[in-house]
């Protein structure tokens, strides 16, 4: 029985980088994951430093490696405002959501594509097969428009849990674009969290991940909350410690957590190797939050 154990720990150290948890704690925590869905969610300056980027690509592949089943869905809104912005066009928030028009979910659909691109070719350099799911190509996010005020932004009614599957039993890495078509095939941007979360529900994903560029949850005096569970999320909300556009962050969370989802984290996507630590190592990263 000694031979995969060996084998594993044979693994570990050839993967395994020197700023990551350590290999000690490792095995364990792959016992537990082995096969899981953990769904990914990136976005903020994870997609424009190019540094952090690849930090992250190589801690999926680390994932994917170990024998987790990593799915990854990626936001754009600084890539959408730099070219918004390039082109004079002024957005409009309204709760933490982009008012889009027709003009701008094709700039929308445009800017994600070219992350899409680019991760998908970074994945795939590191001998990780990738597969972009698009509006184009294949869709797999079926909405709703959210309200006319937001214009052409979805609600999520209906995931392609079978298109998903079968493209994580081919060995893909699925790299997921967070828009979709509504009944008549007319495109919307949706929220890259919410497109995540109802992903994360729809496959009762063992983990939601959703890289950010803060902590996590922090308490009335700035500091991180390492664990908090989905009640104590929404007393904090009504006391408005939680506030902005943490609050449809936190309620695809309680969402998630409620429609199957084991747990949810909110890490800081600018710190290395948050998604290993968070996985792998006994103290975990960033804010843990469950029933």
């Amino acid at each position: 029985m000694q031979q995969p154990v060996k084998n594993l720990d044979i693994k570990i150290k050839k993967l395994w980088p020197k700023d990551g948890p350590s290999s000690e704690e490792v095995e364990k925590y792959i016992k537990k994951y082995s096969k899981e869905k953990i769904v990914i969610k990136c976005g903020g300056k994870v997609l424009l430093d190019q540094s952090l980027l690849n930090n992250l690509i190589e801690d999926i592949v680390i994932l994917k490696k170990l024998g987790l089943t990593p799915i990854l869905v990626h936001g754009g809104g600084l890539g959408i405002k730099k070219k918004l912005d390039e082109q004079n066009i002024k957005s409009k928030f309204v709760m933490g959501l982009r008012v889009t028009d027709e003009k701008m979910v094709k700039i929308v659909e445009n800017v994600m594509t070219e992350f899409n691109k680019e991760i998908v070719n970074a994945l795939e350099k590191k001998s990780c097969k990738a597969q972009s799911i698009t509006i184009k190509k294949n869709n797999i996010i079926y909405v709703e428009q959210q309200n006319k005020e937001l214009g052409f932004v979805g609600k999520p009614t209906r995931v392609d849990t079978k298109l998903l599957k079968e493209i994580i039993k081919d060995d893909y890495i699925p790299v997921i674009i967070p828009m979709g078509l509504d009944e008549k095939g007319n495109a919307y941007n949706i929220n890259a969290d919410t497109a995540a979360g109802a992903i994360a529900r729809s496959i009762k994903s063992r983990r939601l991940i959703l890289l950010t560029d803060i902590d996590g949850v922090l308490d009335d005096k700035e500091k991180l909350i390492p664990e908090i569970s989905t009640m104590e999320a929404k007393e904090l909300i009504n006391k408005q410690t939680i506030h902005g556009g943490m609050i449809p962050k936190i309620e695809t969370c309680i969402d998630a957590i409620n429609n199957g989802v084991r747990a949810v984290v909110i890490l800081d996507g600018r710190r290395p190797r948050s998604i290993l630590f968070e996985l792998f190592s006994d103290k975990g990263a960033g804010t843990l939050i469950r029933k």
